[in-house]
């Protein structure tokens, strides 16, 4: 009887220690199955957050977390991306009512120069007395080296000019559209005195960069007054420098609109 015991112990320890092969005879797993599998029921796996059998729910897929750890189910995300077209990957916009105010004793010096200074990716450094719109300096990420950047500034330039008299009245200005204080659009432009006092006039600029590094940049937009004639007047940018209208009227807004072949995906699985 102890032998019988002995016996039936010895193969009830082997039975389940065993491998099972099916169409193999050296199965290297406690299932292994060499052929197709036809399965008509349930797949289901422990779920280790909560202890629990799973099944999982409707188009999810079962992914491995690697030696040692039972599978989990994932849900499956198709790209709408196809490949060497350009997507719109980030947009955004931004505005700002502080503005800038320029008096007749802040002229740049690049007036006289303009033909050579004001030139692609110069250095804002290098600009004399242009001052940066404080809310429009922005972050943004590239994720691809394939990139097309879109900006599109706009504000309301005011001078408190008296009513248009003989000789002609205004002012010149420029205004500049900077990627990492570097220059990549720049419009100048002349606000004259009119029949009426107190000017005010929309300006409108887009500016274009193309394949940026990957990586954090910063956009920011900056203006200068150039020259004066026949007028001491208070330029205003962005802001207000007479009652006629305010700051709302007045405020600056900036455009970014990113576009890039991707080159980096976010997971396909959730």
């Amino acid at each position: 009887m102890k032998k019988l015991l002995i016996i039936l112990l010895s193969v009830t320890q082997i039975y389940l220690c065993a491998q099972v092969g099916i169409n193999t005879r050296s199965p290297k797993s406690v299932l292994d199955v060499n052929g197709d599998v036809n399965l008509r029921g349930k797949l289901s796996v422990l779920n280790t957050t909560n202890n629990q059998i799973t099944t999982g729910i409707n188009d999810q897929v079962l992914v491995s977390q690697g030696e040692g750890y039972p599978p989990i189910w994932k849900t499956l995300r198709i790209p709408d991306y196809e490949q060497n077209k350009f997507y719109l990957i980030f947009s955004s916009s931004f505005s700002d009512r502080t503005g800038l105010k320029f008096t007749s004793s802040e002229e740049s010096s690049n007036a006289a120069t303009i033909s050579t200074t004001f030139v692609k990716n110069v250095n804002i450094s290098t600009l004399n007395l242009f001052r940066k719109i404080s809310s429009l300096s922005q972050p943004f990420t590239l994720y691809s080296a394939t990139s097309k950047m879109y900006f599109q500034f706009e504000t309301v330039v005011q001078a408190d000019f008296p009513s248009n008299g003989n000789p002609d009245i205004s002012i010149d200005y420029a205004c500049g559209i900077f990627v990492d204080d570097k220059l990549v659009n720049l419009r100048q432009r002349n606000i004259k005195a009119s029949s009426g006092t107190n000017t005010f006039i929309t300006h409108n600029q887009i500016g274009i960069a193309e394949n940026l590094s990957k990586g954090n940049h910063t956009v920011s937009v900056a203006c200068a007054r150039l020259k004066s004639y026949n007028s001491t007047a208070t330029l205003g940018i962005g802001i207000n420098v007479a009652s006629n209208i305010d700051s709302f009227i007045a405020q600056s807004s900036l455009k970014v609109d990113a576009y890039e072949v991707p080159e980096v995906f976010n997971p396909v699985t959730n």
